[in-house]
């Protein structure tokens, strides 16, 4: 009888660890993932400060002027689009897809990769309007 209210009184502890272990790992894997998603959004901002802060200043500078920056692309980039005054990434988050956009000053026109790396990106402007590309 002893042996038998030991195993019960193991099992019943076991069972409250397992209830209350499930919840919080639960819990961190939604904080975690929201954090995840958060960093790679302030990244791609900084990004598009980056290349608008530069490509305003070779405007200004007039043609022939170009620069190149290198810039880290995080992962869960969709699309890059460059034209008008503005510049758009479309993001891959836990709960769809979101829109980091930020406008410009001057006429900015090109095209980025979406791939995740290191790129130079190159800055020129071309007289009435800035290119932006690889």
């Amino acid at each position: 009888m002893k042996n038998a209210q030991i195993s019960m009184e193991y099992l019943v502890i076991a069972g409250l660890v397992f209830v209350i272990a499930v919840p919080l790992i639960m819990i961190f894997q939604t904080h975690s993932g929201q954090m995840n998603d958060d960093i790679i959004s302030n990244q791609v901002d900084q990004i598009a400060s980056k290349v608008l802060d530069s490509a305003e200043a070779i405007y200004y500078l007039g043609e022939p002027s170009r620069t190149t920056i290198r810039v880290f692309f995080p992962k869960k980039i969709n699309n890059i689009s460059i034209g008008d005054y503005e510049i758009t990434f479309q993001v891959r988050r836990q709960k769809g897809v979101d829109d980091v956009v930020k406008l410009s000053s001057v006429p900015i026109n090109g095209s980025l990769p979406t791939t995740s790396g290191i790129h130079n990106v190159i800055i020129e402007s071309r007289g009435s309007y800035v290119w932006v590309g690889t």
